[in-house]
């Protein structure tokens, strides 16, 4: 008698089982950001500082006078130490400091590049940068936004946060920005820039951010750092934000310049209603629109404070058991999940998540009741 054999059959039943699961799974993943098959996590070994927290300390009344430099200044620094590379996504740019920190690295023989939104592609600034001879895309008027605020620097640095680099927002309105060392989340941000550098905005970027989720090492401070990166619309943000918030076990505090999102506020009140406490602040101006969630989160009994700044909170933030804290261009909003150029990351460290609740703090001190 021969020998069976001991290789699998692969049976009809079988590959159309196969064939139905990898369907599946690829539906899932492209149209609810849900992979069956799990991302790839790297690590980021980092000696040092691995971020740092800004916040803007807007003055009331605003004094021009008192112009002198703030987070602004922070980045000319990163754009002054860069050595190769500097590509900048900026809704809006009118910062002489920031502008003429790239046309300094433009002189030196850095490589930099600017993608901005149609709304502010005739400002002084960028005009000044075109003229010198930097590359500068526009993402056109109408269907959505180039809503981004992120540089990255010699494929190591990365900045991001709610700041437009503006006057404005500098010297008049709350925001904040982060800025990691991480070069797979550099890799992240720079894969980004070269589909918005070269025209494939909104829908049609495409969803292939290299590193979804990494974790950043330092080994001095025996610290361990898990992040989540998100670019929209292509990845279905919501989808990952929600299960964060959902997972929440005593706290969530929140900062929204713009909250229209149901889907969000539903998990807020769902939250609340299972004891867990919840609690924010909103930006004054439009929080009472019909698509506004503001009310409907006072009614569920939520504590939600207009915000004292007589200019604007620019924040969107949410901060996570004070441990896991969300934040980037992505306003809690129909339109920033499904039509314009966002970013969003979710940093899972208590350190961060304690800079932010100070900020927070003071906007809810502030906010009107």
């Amino acid at each position: 008698m021969g020998k069976r054999s001991t290789r699998p059959r692969w049976t009809w039943r079988t590959i159309v089982l196969l064939i139905v699961f990898l369907l599946v799974t690829w539906l899932l993943r492209e149209f609810a950001g849900i992979d069956l098959l799990g991302g790839e996590e790297v690590t980021d070994t980092v000696a040092g500082d691995w971020i740092a927290v800004y916040f803007t300390t807007p003055r009331y009344p605003d004094d021009p006078a008192l112009h002198t430099g703030d987070v602004d200044l922070r980045l000319v620094d990163l754009i002054d130490a860069a050595q190769k590379r500097v590509d900048m996504a900026a809704y809006q740019l009118n910062l002489p400091t920031v502008t003429d920190a790239l046309l300094r690295a433009h002189r030196r023989g850095v490589q930099v590049r600017l993608v901005t939104d149609g709304e502010y592609e005739d400002e002084e600034m960028v005009g000044h940068l075109r003229r010198a001879g930097v590359p500068v895309t526009v993402r056109p008027k109408g269907g959505g936004i180039m809503h981004n605020k992120f540089v990255v620097v010699d494929d190591t640095w990365v900045w991001t946060g709610s700041w437009n680099l503006t006057k404005n927002c500098t010297y008049r309105n709350n925001n904040n920005a982060v800025l990691i060392a991480s070069r797979h989340l550099a890799e992240d941000y720079a894969t980004e820039f070269e589909e918005l550098f070269s025209g494939q905005f909104g829908p049609t970027s495409p969803k292939n951010t290299p590193y979804p989720m990494l974790v950043i090492e330092v080994p001095e401070k025996s610290l361990r750092v898990p992040i989540e990166v998100y670019f929209a619309p292509e990845d279905k943000v919501a989808t990952h934000l929600i299960p964060v918030l959902s997972g929440a076990r005593h706290s969530v505090r929140f900062m929204a310049f713009s909250f229209t999102g149901e889907d969000i506020a539903d998990t807020l009140i769902g939250l609340a209603r299972r004891g867990v406490s919840v609690e924010g602040v909103v930006e004054a101006r439009g929080s009472d629109t019909p698509y506004a969630q503001y009310t409907r989160l006072s009614k569920a009994g939520i504590p939600v404070r207009q915000d004292g700044n007589p200019y604007l909170l620019h924040h969107k933030v949410f901060i996570v058991d004070e441990e896991i804290v969300v934040l980037g261009s992505y306003n809690f909003t129909g339109n920033a999940e499904k039509d314009n150029d966002e970013n969003l990351l979710i940093i899972h460290s208590a350190e961060v998540a304690h800079a932010f609740l100070g900020e927070y703090s003071r906007v809810w001190q502030q906010a009107e009741q």
